[in-house]
This record gives C-alpha cells, sequence and structure tokens, in this order.
C-alpha cells in the first residue's frame, strides 16, 4: 500500500489550531505565537511533514528546479560543470533535474519536452555532437523561458552562453606545437556544427599561417569527440603517413584514442610523435605519458552558467549575457 502524504489539514487537526497558522509557521512569518509556533515545528520533526512541491508551484508559479541538458554522462566535463551548477543552484535554494542526450538530437528534444512538463523554472543546455538543426532549443527563447547555453553553443541564438576562448587556446597550444614540429602537424577537429569547433580549427589554422608553416607541413582531420573514432583515423593515417610528428586534438578524449592508435603501433610519444588535446580532463594528467592540453575552468563554467541563469529568472528583462572565461597551456610529457 503506498503510504499516505501528511498533510498541513492533518497538522492542523491534530493540533486543534487552523491551516494558516500552521502556513505561517512553516513560513517563519512574523505573526504567530512564538509557542504555538515551536509546538507545530516540534510536530512536523516527529512526523517528518514535507510541502507538497507541486501544490507550492502551483501556488508560486515556480517549481525551484532548474533544467540542464547535457550531451553525454560519460564525457568528465560535464560532470565536473554539473559540480559547479548544482552548488551555486543549491545556494539560491533550488535543485537541479539532469538530462543527457547521448549525443542525439532527437533525444535531446524529448529532454526538453520532458523537463517543459516539469514544469522546470528554467533551462541550462550544451547541444548534442548531431545537432543539425535547433528550432527545439530556438522555441524556448522565443517562448520566454530562461536559457543558458555552455561549452557547446549555437552562435546564432541570442540566449545567454558560457564558453572558454576556444581560439586563442587553440592558438596558444599551436605555437608551442610548432617549436617542436620538424616534419608535419595534423589536427583532429570535432564536428564542423559547433561553434566550440569551428574556434578551435581557426585558431590553429591561424598559428600555422602566422608562423608561415607550408600546406605540406599540415594536415585537418574532421572527426567527433570520441576517442573510438580518433583512433581508427589515427590507425589509418599511421599506414599511409610517416612524416607526422606532431598531433593536436579537439579534446582530451580525443587525444586518448590517438595516443592508443600511436601506442599500439610501438611509436613513442613524444620522441616520434607529440600530442596535445584541450580541456584538461582528469584523466589527461594519468594517462602514460601525460597529456599536455589546454585547461577550461571547468568548474566554474557550470558555476557561471547557473549564475547568469538566475540572473534571468530573477529579472525576466534581462538581456543575453556572453561569458568568455580564459584558457591556459599545461605542458605535460607527450609533447617535447
Amino acid at each position: 500500500m503506498k503510504p499516505r502524504r501528511i498533510t498541513i489539514n492533518d497538522i492542523a487537526k491534530e493540533l486543534n489550531i487552523s491551516k494558516s497558522t500552521v502556513s505561517r509557521a512553516i513560513r517563519s512569518h512574523s505573526e504567530i505565537n512564538p509557542e504555538t509556533r515551536k509546538k507545530i515545528l516540534a510536530y512536523i520533526k516527529e512526523t517528518g511533514y514535507e510541502p507538497d512541491a507541486l501544490a507550492r508551484s502551483l501556488k508560486t508559479g515556480q517549481t525551484k528546479i532548474i533544467g540542464v541538458v547535457i550531451p553525454a554522462y560519460n564525457i568528465p566535463f560535464y560532470s565536473i560543470a554539473i559540480c559547479g551548477i548544482q552548488d551555486y543552484a543549491f545556494e539560491q535554494g533550488y535543485n537541479i533535474m539532469i538530462c543527457h542526450s547521448n549525443e542525439k538530437m532527437e533525444i535531446e528534444k524529448s529532454n526538453i519536452k520532458a523537463l517543459l512538463n516539469s514544469k522546470v523554472d528554467g533551462f541550462i543546455i550544451s547541444v548534442a555532437e548531431d545537432n543539425s538543426t535547433n528550432e527545439h532549443i530556438r522555441a524556448l527563447k522565443s517562448k520566454g523561458f530562461p536559457l543558458v547555453m555552455f561549452n557547446r553553443v549555437i552562435e546564432d541564438i541570442k540566449a545567454s552562453k558560457v564558453v572558454v576562448n576556444d581560439y586563442y587556446g587553440a592558438y596558444d597550444m599551436t605555437v608551442h606545437l610548432l617549436k617542436g614540429l620538424k616534419r608535419k602537424i595534423i589536427y583532429f577537429s570535432g564536428p564542423s556544427n559547433l561553434l566550440l569547433s569551428a574556434n578551435r580549427k581557426m585558431g590553429f589554422l591561424d598559428a600555422l599561417h602566422k608562423h608561415k608553416i607550408d600546406a605540406s607541413n599540415w594536415e585537418v582531420v574532421e572527426g567527433d569527440f570520441s576517442s573510438k573514432t580518433s583512433y581508427h583515423l589515427m590507425k589509418d593515417i599511421l599506414e599511409k603517413d610517416d612524416q607526422v610528428d606532431t598531433v593536436f586534438c579537439v579534446c582530451d578524449e580525443v587525444a586518448f584514442g590517438v595516443m592508443k592508435a600511436i601506442k599500439d603501433k610501438k611509436i613513442l610519444i613524444p620522441d616520434d610523435i607529440a600530442v596535445a588535446g584541450f580541456t584538461n580532463e582528469p584523466a589527461s594528467d594519468l594517462v602514460d605519458p601525460s597529456l599536455t592540453t589546454v585547461d577550461q575552468p571547468i568548474y566554474e563554467i557550470g558555476r557561471t552558467a547557473a549564475k547568469l541563469l538566475f540572473n534571468q529568472i530573477e529579472n525576466e528583462n534581462m538581456p543575453a549575457e556572453l561569458a568568455v572565461l580564459n584558457t591556459k597551456l599545461v605542458i605535460r610529457n607527450s609533447t617535447r
């Protein structure tokens, strides 16, 4: 049998007082006798009474819950960013409800629909890899829902966004790698429809042009964000091209796949081929050799996204805000 929820009516009846008196005690209202309030709170503690969140939301128009949609749970970046979101939300008296799209746009749409049905007070979203159309996200904005996009954002949607300086992070890393370049550098790019992929690729290319690197000494390989894909792409490259001595990857996960392919060929890192990534995931310092990478302040990205969302919740006329956080190079053993 389903346990029966204790209600304000039950408390009022048991203590022989009015429902409004119980309600005032719960809300710490000043217009209530201290002894009465003490008696009510003691009874609440004894019975384990919890206010009905649905009833409260119908009255206030708020559920005190924000919806978070991420591409995947198995990407360490998002688990760290969620900690930042959760901590800030908790400080504001909110909870978060998390969905992941498994990198599929149709699941992303379903996630957003489910969160809408749950009456969340706002959305924090990082889009799926195959996000070829984004009308479902535009619809949120057009209907006035508080919305913040982070990390993987859609450039032409006028919503608040939190990103890092992807261009300069990639530019600075490329300049570092060129110091050890002898023959050929390859850049593993991410999906071209995502802004961070475009900005990191542009940073790489501009650094090459600035240093007048001949076109025969570099190549861009289009891929995704998975180590599995990058492993097979790198295996094919090693079979066909013995000039490659430096690889820069759009993210650490891609770099891990590249490193495994190189090791499987008994090629030494960094003596024969240097490898660098982008993100500074926790595992980047644990792989052998440790991975040179571009550090992103991941926790602060999440926390900043939550802060921008609450700015909108508190002020519905708040204009879209753009937060760009700085990156820094972390030089480890995978590069010369």
